[in-house]
C-alpha cells in the first residue's frame, strides 16, 4: 500500500451476522460477525419501507465480507468494524421490502464451481486485498475471482461497499469491474460536499435532487495507488451518481475528480458501487439505505436507471 504525508493506504474489513461459515475462517481471520444489538436497533429503524421497484423475480442475493488471509505476497486485510452492521443492513433491507433473499456469508467456497449459481448478484461489503484467496492453494484462488467476474460479465449484478475497491490491485480485471481502485483517504470522518452528479437518477432519487452535506472516510481514486497496471478509475468510464465538490472544504486540489458513488455495465451485466460506509452510523442513515437499495436493485436488472458514460447515449434500461 502507498503511503503519503496525507494518505493512509487501509484494507478492509469483514462481515456479518446470520452467516455461512467455513470451519477455517475463523482460524485465519478473528473477525467480529456479530453486530452491537444497539446499532441493529438504530438501523432496523431506519430501513426503507418498500422497494423501489418491483422485482421482476423472487432475487437471491449473496452477501460477502471476508478480508483477504496473509498470503506470501501480502499482509492481511484491514477489518472495519462496521462490517458486521452493514452485512446485516443489506440483509435487512431485502428481508423489510421484498426486494430480494440474501445470505450472508465470508466463506470463499461459496465462489468454488457453481456455487454462485443461484444468486442474481453478489453484494461485498468492505472487502479488501484477496478476498478469496487460500493461502495454500494459488490455483484455487485464481480460480474463485475468475468465477465472481465471469459472474458478472454474464449478466449478473455486483454491488460493491467502501472498502470493496481496496483489493485485487494485482488483478486489472477486478479494478475494471469495481470501477476504481482505492487509493487512500484522508480522516475517519472528513466533511464532504456531496454532488448529485445525476440526480434524475431513480437510484438518487432520495437526495430530491439536491447535493448534501456529509461526514465518513472518505476515498480517493488517484493515480498514486498501490495498482500493478495503475489507477482504472475514470470518470469516462462509469457513470457518475455521487461526487465531492473538492473545493468548498478543500478536501483535494481545484479540478480534482473525487467521486462518491457510481454504476456502470461490465460484460452483459451491472454494477453498482457507494464509497460510504466506513462508519457505523452510515448504516442506519434511512436516505443511504434508501440509496443502497436502489442501486442493489438496478445491479439486479429491476430498476431502470441510465448507466451510459461520458460520450454515449442510452436509453434507462434493466436487463
Amino acid at each position: 500500500m502507498m503511503h503519503s504525508k496525507r494518505f493512509f493506504s487501509w484494507t478492509a474489513g469483514i462481515c456479518a451476522a446470520g452467516l455461512m461459515l467455513a470451519s477455517g475462517a475463523m482460524a485465519q481471520q478473528r473477525q467480529r460477525t456479530t453486530p452491537n444489538p444497539a446499532d441493529v436497533q438504530k438501523m432496523e429503524s431506519a430501513l426503507p419501507a418498500q422497494a423501489q421497484d418491483k422485482p421482476r423475480a423472487q432475487r437471491h442475493v449473496l452477501v460477502f465480507g471476508r478480508t483477504g488471509p496473509k498470503t506470501a505476497d501480502q499482509g492481511a486485510g484491514f477489518i472495519h468494524s462496521s462490517i458486521p452492521l452493514g452485512c446485516a443492513a443489506i440483509k435487512a433491507i431485502g428481508d423489510k421490502t421484498g426486494a430480494y433473499q440474501a445470505d450472508i456469508s465470508y466463506d470463499p467456497t461459496v465462489f468454488d464451481g457453481d456455487g454462485l449459481n443461484k444468486y442474481d448478484a453478489v453484494v461485498l461489503v468492505s472487502t479488501t486485498h484477496d478476498f478469496l484467496a487460500d493461502p495454500k492453494d494459488e490455483a484455487i484462488s485464481k480460480k474463485r475471482i475468475e468465477n465472481l467476474l465471469n459472474f458478472v460479465k454474464s449478466g449478473k449484478g455486483l454491488a460493491g461497499f467502501h472498502a470493496a475497491c481496496d483489493a485485487y490491485y494485482h488483478v486489472p480485471e477486478y479494478g475494471q469491474m469495481m470501477g476504481g481502485y482505492f487509493s487512500g483517504h484522508d480522516g475517519q470522518k472528513e466533511l464532504i460536499q456531496v454532488v448529485n452528479d445525476d440526480p434524475k437518477s431513480p437510484i438518487s432519487e432520495v437526495f430530491g435532487g439536491q447535493g448534501f452535506e456529509y461526514r465518513d472516510e472518505i476515498y480517493r481514486f488517484l493515480r498514486t495507488g498501490a495498482a500493478t497496471g495503475g489507477q482504472v478509475f475514470s470518470p469516462s468510464k462509469v457513470h457518475l451518481l455521487l461526487s465531492v465538490d473538492v473545493e468548498k472544504n478543500h478536501n483535494e486540489k481545484p479540478g480534482t475528480v473525487m467521486p462518491v458513488s457510481w454504476i456502470h455495465e461490465f460484460g452483459k451485466g451491472r454494477v453498482f458501487y457507494n464509497s460510504l460506509g466506513h462508519n457505523e452510523y452510515v448504516w442506519w442513515d434511512p436516505k443511504i439505505l434508501k440509496f443502497d437499495l436502489a442501486g442493489i436493485q438496478y445491479v439486479l436488472g429491476d430498476l431502470k436507471a441510465d448507466d451510459s458514460t461520458p460520450g454515449t447515449s442510452k436509453t434507462a434500461s434493466a436487463k
